[in-house]
């Protein structure tokens, strides 16, 4: 009879620990789903504020307000106003860098669709819009000072740009072309960036839609093998 109940009362116990540990392992989860979403509320309220007041102005009680949470949580995360800034900038980049791949992966394996599809997304309304672009600037304005903005920045540029030159390199081949791969990158990436700076600045005659539109066009000029010039945009033969 002992040999019987012995059995029995390990597989309970056992059970039991196994249940303590499934609970303990669920709260941790839970814990840390719950810092990552205050965490994101704090972002989401950073770029509100850099948005709204610009880089200077922007303080830890305003963010705090933004989200609608203590000031005490905003620094239970961040601790400064410096590290919440570098996060929201990490955020940024995440995001950016998260959005340009996805395209590059859903235009497939031709070249020109895929420079057609990074360039298109770069005007994409969740990327593209006056808020985002309005917190970019105020990083862009601040990177000259600030070695570690510019460190992340020319390390995720570094990454971006060089897809650009490969693509480049790839359609000077097989269209004959005469530009240099790296130049002809750099002048794709400087008309993109003034695009930004001319919808954040909020130009009349500029909206996301005419900016996609010179876009395109830039793209028929300086690759009109790949892109013959049509209304409306660059489109493939």
């Amino acid at each position: 009879m002992l040999e019987t109940i012995r059995p029995m009362k390990t597989a309970v116990v056992k059970e039991a620990l196994l249940e303590s540990v499934r609970k303990s392992e669920a709260e941790k989860r839970g814990r840390k789903a719950s810092k990552e979403v205050r965490q994101l509320q704090l972002i989401e309220a950073t770029i509100d504020s850099l948005a709204k007041r610009g880089y200077s102005e922007t303080t830890m009680a305003d963010v705090a307000d933004g989200a609608g949470l203590s000031r005490g949580i905003v620094n239970f995360h961040f601790e400064s106003k410096e590290k919440l800034l570098i996060a929201t900038l990490q955020h940024m980049y995440d995001e950016y860098s998260a959005h340009w791949r996805n395209a590059l992966y859903k235009a497939g394996d031709d070249p020109a669709d895929q420079l057609h599809a990074l360039v298109s997304a770069d005007f994409d309304r969740s990327i593209c819009n006056k808020r985002k672009l309005a917190a970019w600037c105020a990083f862009w304005g601040e990177a000259k000072s600030r070695p570690t903005y510019q460190a992340l920045s020319s390390a995720r540029d570094a990454v971006y740009q060089t897809i650009f030159i490969d693509l480049c390199a790839t359609l000077k081949l097989s269209g004959s072309y005469a530009y240099e791969p790296q130049v002809m990158a750099l002048a794709l990436s400087a008309m993109l960036e003034g695009l930004w700076l001319r919808l954040m600045m909020g130009t009349e005659d500029t909206t996301r839609e005419t900016a996609l539109q010179a876009a395109n066009e830039f793209l028929s000029v300086a690759f009109p093998k790949h892109y013959p010039s049509k209304a409306g945009g660059a489109t493939k033969p």
